[in-house]
């Protein structure tokens, strides 16, 4: 599985303005729902549910909240960098300023952890979040998410 096949260039976002974890996920929730015609209320709502179990910050800024939907056919996600800095309650306390978020089929199963996985391993490179982190334009974030290295595939 390859970033591409998670993520379309109308995805991404250079600079995305929120001040609590609670704006990131309505805004990104948000932006989501409109580009798959998803209710935005039931994408927000699952991703609340999620955080319940434990913040998906995941640590160094970086941030990874997904949630199940019924009757999406395909994972997808989309990816922000933040404005500026936020608390998100991270592992690590450090605000989050990078945010890759997704959405998996209800019944997606392994698919979806070896999604997770793949971004994880990704994000988990320090070259390339402190490149991330100096892209102003959402097409050069894009080509820095998805092109990458085979040894990031899951």
């Amino acid at each position: 599985m390859n970033i591409e096949d998670l993520l379309a260039a109308e995805h991404v976002f250079a600079d995305v303005k929120a001040s609590s974890k609670k704006q990131i996920l309505q805004t990104l929730s948000r932006k989501w729902a409109q580009l798959h015609g998803v209710d935005e209320r039931l994408a927000f709502d699952k991703l609340l549910e999620r955080e319940r179990l434990g913040s998906t910050g995941v640590g160094r800024g970086i941030a990874i909240p997904h949630a199940r939907i019924e009757g999406l056919e395909n994972i997808t996600g989309i990816f922000a960098r933040l404005s500026t800095p936020t608390d998100f309650g991270s592992v690590d306390d450090l605000p989050v300023d990078l945010v890759f978020m997704m959405f998996a089929p209800e019944d997606a199963g392994a698919d979806h952890l070896k999604a997770l996985a793949r971004v994880s391993r990704l994000l988990r490179d320090p070259t390339i979040c402190d490149k991330l982190r100096q892209s102003t334009d959402a097409a050069a974030a894009y080509a820095l998410l998805v092109h990458q290295p085979a040894s990031y595939a899951a």
